[in-house]
C-alpha cells in the first residue's frame, strides 16, 4: 500500500476520494466527506480499491490539470505511454464560483494510449461501509450494479466488464489515440436510479467548472503564488457545499504517529478552522458566499443557554452527535490502531473557538454584507460568552483529554472574540455591550501579560502556572495581541523555535516525546517571524516546510521529524490555510505594509 505522500485529492466539494501515484483509488466516501467508505484500503486490506494501469513494468509521473482538482498520471511503459485522467464529477454545465452544489457523486476515470501501444488491466473492489461488505454484482444494460449496505453503485464502462467473485474487471489493449472511460456512479439504495453519465462529457465539464473558478479567484499577487492558488483549491474541495461547512481533513485515522493509537477522524467541520479558511480564502481566493457558512454555523448551534458549552464542531449536515467507535476489521495505516469514525472532541469545551469566528467576520465584513438575524445573535452570543466564561478551563485548541487547563490560547481567543465584536458593534446591534466588553477585554489581557508571563522561562507558557511552551501561542502577534518586535514576544517566538523545533519543523508542546511537527505551527513561525520584521527567516522557514509537500503540493496534519514523512489525516485544511497566510503576510512584509 502507498505512503500518505503517494497519494493525491480528488474532489467534488461534497466528498473526497485519493489516488496513489500508480493509479489506485483507496478512499473514497460518497455521497459526502463523513459518509462510510466504499473504497478504504487506505487503512486496511479489506478496504476495498480501483485499480487502472499497464500491464507489465511502468514508471509514473503526475500532475493536476492546470486550475483543477482534476489528476493526470501517465505511465510510461517499453511499448508506450498511457494518460490517466482522474476527476470526482463536478456535473453537467456548472460554473463559476458555485460548483459542487448538484454533484452527481460520480467518479470518472479515462485512459488513452499517448504513443505505441499499452495493455490495460483494470480491478474494481468495492467494499461498503468501511469493508465490512462484500456487495453483491449484477450485469445489467447501464453497466455493472453494485450493491451493499445501503450503497449501490453502476460501472459504466466503454470496455468489456467482467465478473471474478467480488471483484469487476477489465482487460483490454490501447492503441496510439485510442481512448476508455469508467464511470462509478453512487446513489443510495432508496434513491431512484438516474441514467449513467456521458463519462468524456462529464470530465470536460469539469475540468472546465474547475477552471472557471480558479480564474474567479486570482485576486493574490504576491510571493509564493502557485503554492497559494494550489492551497486555495485544495480549501475549496474541502468545503461542503451544500451547507458551506470546511472539513478538517479529507481522512480519518491517518496516525499522528505511525504505530500509535492518535487516530482521530477529522472529516467534519470545526468552527475554528472554517473560520480561518473562510480568511485564507479572503487572501487567496476572494470567497463568495460567506454568509452560508455563518448561515450553517448558526442553524447548526441553534438556541443555546447560560449553562451550554458552544459546540466546536459538527458534521457538515450540522449533526451534533459524533461520538466515535472503532473499526475493529481494520488492521489501520500501517497497522495503527484503533481505526475511529466519529469524533468525541465534538463534547469538548473549548474556549478558543469564541474568538475565529469573530476575526473571521471582521475581516470579511465587506463580503458578508448584512448578517441574517440568526448569524448576527450568533456572533453576539459568542462575544458575551468570551465576556463570562474566560477565566474558566478547557481543553484548549489542541483537544488534549488529559483534562481542562486555564491555556493561555483560549484565553488570548477570547480576548480575540471581544477585541473584534467591539469592532463590529454597529454591524451587530450591539453598542450598549461594548463597556462590558471592554472591561473584559482589558482583564484578560492583564491576566496573559502577568499569569501567563514566566520570567524563570523569560516566555509565555501554555497553560497558567505551567513552565512549558505551547507552539500555539505564535499566534500571539498574529492576533495583534501584541506587537511582532514586543521583547515578550521575540522571546517567546525563539523560545519556541530552539525547544520545540527541529530544523523549523516543530512539535506542539514541551515534552511531546516522537509526535510528529505539526505543520500548521511552523508556518505561524514564519508568520510570527516575519511581522518582527525578520524577513529572511520568515522566508527559509516558509520554504523548508512547503519544501515537504508532496508532487502534487499537498500536506498532511504533520511531520515525521525522523524521516521527514508527511503523517497525520491528510489533506489537512490547516496546513493549506497556512500556506496562504504565511505567504500573504511575507508579501506585505516585502512591499513595507508590515501588518
Amino acid at each position: 500500500m502507498a505512503v500518505i505522500s503517494d497519494y493525491a485529492l480528488l474532489g467534488d466539494c461534497q466528498g473526497a476520494a485519493l489516488v496513489s501515484s500508480d493509479g489506485v483509488v483507496d478512499w473514497w466516501c460518497p455521497p459526502r466527506f463523513d459518509a462510510p467508505s466504499v473504497f478504504a484500503r487506505l487503512l486496511g486490506a479489506t478496504g476495498g480499491f480501483w485499480s487502472i494501469r499497464p500491464l507489465g513494468r511502468y514508471t509514473t509521473s503526475r500532475h493536476y490539470i492546470d486550475g483543477t482538482m482534476v489528476l493526470r498520471t501517465e505511465f510510461r511503459t517499453p511499448t508506450g505511454v498511457l494518460r490517466l485522467t482522474d476527476a470526482l464529477s463536478l456535473g453537467a454545465g456548472e460554473r463559476g464560483h458555485r460548483i459542487g452544489f448538484t454533484s452527481p457523486h460520480v467518479l470518472i476515470r479515462q485512459v488513452e494510449a499517448v504513443t505505441g501501444t499499452v495493455d490495460v488491466a483494470v480491478e474494481v473492489a468495492v467494499r461498503p461501509e468501511y469493508g465490512l461488505v462484500s456487495p453483491t454484482i449484477t450485469e445489467t444494460p447501464a453497466g455493472m450494479d453494485i450493491a451493499g449496505a445501503g450503497d449501490r453503485l453502476t460501472l459504466a464502462a466503454d470496455r468489456a466488464l467482467a465478473v471474478d467473485g467480488a471483484l469487476v474487471t477489465a482487460r483490454f489493449t490501447l492503441a496510439e489515440g485510442d481512448s476508455a472511460v469508467f464511470a462509478l456512479h453512487h446513489r443510495r439504495s432508496a434513491d431512484p436510479p438516474t441514467a449513467p453519465l456521458d463519462g468524456r462529457a462529464a470530465l470536460r465539464d469539469t475540468i472546465a467548472a474547475w477552471q472557471s473558478w480558479d480564474r474567479l479567484h486570482q485576486d493574490y499577487q504576491g510571493p509564493y503564488r502557485e503554492h497559494v492558488r494550489r492551497s486555495a483549491l485544495v480549501l475549496q474541495a474541502l468545503t461542503y457545499q451544500p451547507t458551506g461547512a470546511v472539513v478538517a481533513a479529507a481522512t480519518t485515522s491517518l496516525p499522528e504517529q505511525v504505530g500509535g493509537a492518535a487516530n482521530w477522524d477529522y472529516r467534519f467541520g470545526w468552527l475554528r478552522d472554517g473560520s480561518v479558511t473562510l480568511r485564507a480564502l479572503w487572501v487567496g481566493a476572494c470567497p463568495h458566499e460567506a454568509n452560508r457558512f455563518f448561515d450553517w454555523m448558526a442553524a447548526s448551534i441553534g438556541s443555546v443557554d447560560a449553562t451550554d458549552h458552544i459546540p466546536i464542531m459538527f458534521g457538515v449536515g450540522g449533526e451534533r452527535d459524533l461520538t466515535e467507535h472503532t473499526l475493529e476489521h481494520l488492521e489501520g495505516y500501517q497497522n495503527s490502531r484503533p481505526v475511529r469514525v466519529g469524533n468525541n472532541a465534538w463534547q469538548q469545551k473549548q474556549l478558543d473557538v469564541l474568538g475565529e469566528p469573530l476575526e473571521c467576520a471582521l475581516v470579511l465584513r465587506d463580503e458578508l454584507g448584512d448578517l441574517s438575524p440568526a448569524a448576527t445573535d450568533l456572533l453576539r452570543t459568542l462575544a458575551d460568552r468570551a465576556a463570562d466564561t474566560w477565566q474558566e478551563p478547557d481543553a484548549s485548541t489542541w483537544e488534549g483529554r488529559e483534562g481542562e487547563r486555564n491555556y493561555l490560547t483560549s484565553k488570548l481567543l477570547c480576548w480575540v472574540a471581544l477585541d473584534r465584536a467591539i469592532k463590529l458593534a454597529s454591524t451587530l446591534d450591539a453598542e450598549a455591550r461594548v463597556p462590558r466588553w471592554s472591561q473584559a477585554r482589558d482583564q484578560i489581557r492583564a491576566a496573559i501579560l502577568t499569569q501567563g508571563w514566566n520570567d524563570s522561562r523569560q516566555a509565555f507558557t501554555g497553560a497558567f502556572g505551567s513552565d512549558h511552551l505551547d507552539a500555539g501561542l505564535l499566534v500571539m502577534p498574529i492576533t495583534g495581541f501584541l506587537p511582532g518586535d514586543d521583547d515578550r514576544v521575540v522571546a517567546t517566538v525563539d523560545a519556541i523555535r530552539r525547544e520545540l523545533g527541529r530544523d523549523d519543523l516543530l512539535q506542539r508542546w514541551t515534552g511531546a516525546g516522537e509526535e510528529g511537527a505539526f505543520i500548521i505551527c511552523s508556518y505561524w513561525l514564519a508568520e510570527a517571524l516575519a511581522r518582527a520584521g525578520r524577513l529572511d527567516e520568515a522566508k527559509q522557514v516558509y520554504e523548508n516546510v512547503t519544501g515537504h509537500a508532496n508532487d502534487l503540493g499537498l500536506l498532511s496534519e504533520e511531520i515525521d521529524r525522523r524521516d521527514r514523512s508527511l503523517i497525520g489525516n491528510f489533506p489537512q485544511a490547516l496546513s493549506h490555510i497556512g500556506v496562504i497566510n504565511a505567504a500573504w503576510i511575507i508579501g506585505k512584509v516585502e512591499s513595507g505594509n508590515r501588518p
